[in-house]
């Protein structure tokens, strides 16, 4: 009976390994996503050659390309108090 139960605690501590390293995976493929995208609106904040307007339209086009990547409509909106 001891080895079967060696063998659950083996197993459970390999499942919790592999938890812990999707987890981890998964977090850094956000990290990536986010990261990418901020680059991607500070470029378009900060190009002097557009106009202020340009400079919206620029970041108004970037979260659309987010929404078709995605497949979001809209986004669910934060309440600011």
């Amino acid at each position: 009976m001891g080895q079967k139960g060696t063998n659950t605690v083996a197993t459970k501590a390999a499942h919790q390994d592999l938890v812990r390293l999707i987890a981890e995976e998964m977090a850094f493929g956000v990290e990536t996503a986010v990261e990418c995208w901020m680059t991607q609106i500070e470029a378009a904040l900060m190009d002097t050659r557009l106009t202020t307007l340009g400079r919206l339209n620029a970041v108004h086009e970037i979260v659309r390309n987010y929404k078709l990547l995605t497949g979001k409509v809209e986004f669910n909106q934060l309440r600011v108090d």
